[in-house]
């Protein structure tokens, strides 16, 4: 790839982002102006969000040529699609649906769609955002070394990394999990300690459950800062207070309200009698 090609004047969140991600996985230089018909017939300029095409195989990736009825979708959600992450993205990153219905349906209709006032729209920026895009916006051409491209380089990194770690982790997961009914009408999932284990073995549990077919109040991992297991509600059960169980000789910690502890044992057994003893 010679370098990334999108439109002058103002910049947007989708082509920001596009942008991002093109430039982590190909380390190249972006140039914001309008594409000639070489440009576009060249596949190895990456044309995001200009030009009047939509032509993977050209790295050509607009979508304002699409219909009005068309299903809202952006050129980021294009990039996305051709780096093969628009399924992950759509299922764990949550704000990318809202970013594909303001970029084609406006501020209005996104917040009806949104069921929130107009204004709401407004609040949800942040000086992060503006600098951000204002800065893009202002450059011709940027490439390695500059401030802003050393930046979008990073969201597209952690982008990347954020897609590919989660989806190992519900992976790791799904292969993992057991499920364990205490009592009646309380079901907990434990994730037992494997060899070798994730940094953050706990991480992906809420996404993991959200496609399960089964409903659980609590969980039981492995503690990442120790040998022992973390023990905490679900979605804020409140079927269970682990303030409960805080002077147990085996829990060396419980939170004040009561969603979270740890404990030093590594028996399933005994785990599961503390997640009874919590049982409010």
């Amino acid at each position: 790839m010679k370098f990334i090609l999108t439109h002058p004047g103002s910049a947007h969140k989708d082509d920001f982002l596009a942008c991002c991600l093109l430039i982590a996985r190909f380390g190249i230089p972006v140039q914001r102006r309008e594409p000639t018909d070489a440009d576009l017939d060249d596949a190895e300029i990456a044309v995001v969000d200009v030009g009047g095409e939509h032509d993977p195989a050209k790295q050509n990736f607009d979508h304002h040529q699409f219909p009005p009825d068309h299903e809202p979708i952006c050129s980021l959600s294009l990039v996305l699609q051709d780096l093969g992450l628009y399924e992950d993205a759509q299922n764990f990153c949550e704000w990318l649906e809202p970013a594909e219905w303001f970029d084609t349906r406006g501020p209005i209709q996104t917040a009806k769609w949104l069921g929130v006032e107009r204004g709401v729209m407004n609040q949800l920026n942040s000086p992060i955002d503006i600098t951000l895009l204002r800065r893009f916006a202002q450059k011709r051409e940027l490439g390695a070394g500059d401030p802003v491209w050393e930046v979008m380089r990073m969201i597209g990194e952690d982008l990347f990394m954020f897609l590919r770690t989660l989806r190992e982790r519900i992976d790791f997961i799904a292969r993992h999990a057991q499920f364990h009914e205490v009592g009646e009408s309380l079901k907990v999932l434990f994730l037992p300690r494997t060899d070798p284990m994730p940094d953050d073995p706990s991480s992906g549990i809420a996404r993991y459950l959200l496609n399960a077919e089964e409903e659980v109040a609590g969980l039981i991992y492995p503690d990442r800062r120790g040998d022992g297991y973390g023990l905490s509600r679900h979605n804020d059960s409140p079927l269970l207070d682990f303030t409960r169980i805080e002077s147990e000789p085996d829990v060396h910690f419980a939170h004040a309200r009561g969603f979270v502890a740890k404990s030093s044992s590594t028996k399933l057994v005994r785990l599961l009698e503390l997640v009874e003893k919590a049982r409010v």
